[in-house]
């Protein structure tokens, strides 16, 4: 079941957050979209909504040196892991995209990206720390986020979990 904080919360996003709310539904994906102040920092977003830094993860779009992409779900509190990551992908060589690259990528501004509701739907990888937790990701608009079961986010984007973090 998909919800929202309130009856304008999906028209109030626009269309990113219309796509992230059907993607979510279509999968049988349980969400809950929260509105929320603008944040200067992770520290500051995570006080807003009331949650540890870490309970925040970050949707980040990855570039295969092939042209194709990745989604990348790390907790905020930590950072990619780049030989870890590369090694199980299976590649030399991944980076992370320009911000107008990203956007023609996923359909998403930097800070609203999310792999629900992707106009393409590239692979997920998601940290192994974010396993049995209720989490906060970005929602496909600004000035929104979504809360979720990370067990169940995962299963619904039949994403690999492993280990591809080290701690800030």
């Amino acid at each position: 079941m998909t919800e929202s904080a309130g009856p304008a919360a999906g028209a109030a996003g626009g269309a990113g957050q219309d796509r992230f709310l059907a993607d979510a539904a279509a999968r049988g994906l349980s969400v809950h979209v929260v509105e929320r102040l603008a944040a200067n920092s992770l520290e500051e977003a995570a006080q807003i909504l009331g949650i540890q830094p870490g309970d925040i993860v970050k949707s980040l779009v990855v570039k295969h040196k092939d042209g194709s992409f990745l989604f990348a779900l790390i907790p905020g509190d930590r950072q990619i892991s780049w030989p870890k990551l590369r090694a199980l992908v299976g590649v030399n060589k991944l980076s992370l995209p320009t911000a107008e690259v990203a956007l023609d990528a996923t359909g998403y501004e930097r800070g609203t990206i999310t792999p629900l509701g992707s106009t393409v739907a590239w692979p997920v990888y998601a940290d192994r720390t974010i396993s049995g937790r209720r989490i906060s990701m970005g929602a496909g608009a600004h000035g929104y986020s979504a809360f979720v079961d990370a067990d169940d986010l995962t299963a619904a984007l039949g994403a690999v979990v492993a280990d591809i973090s080290e701690p800030n």
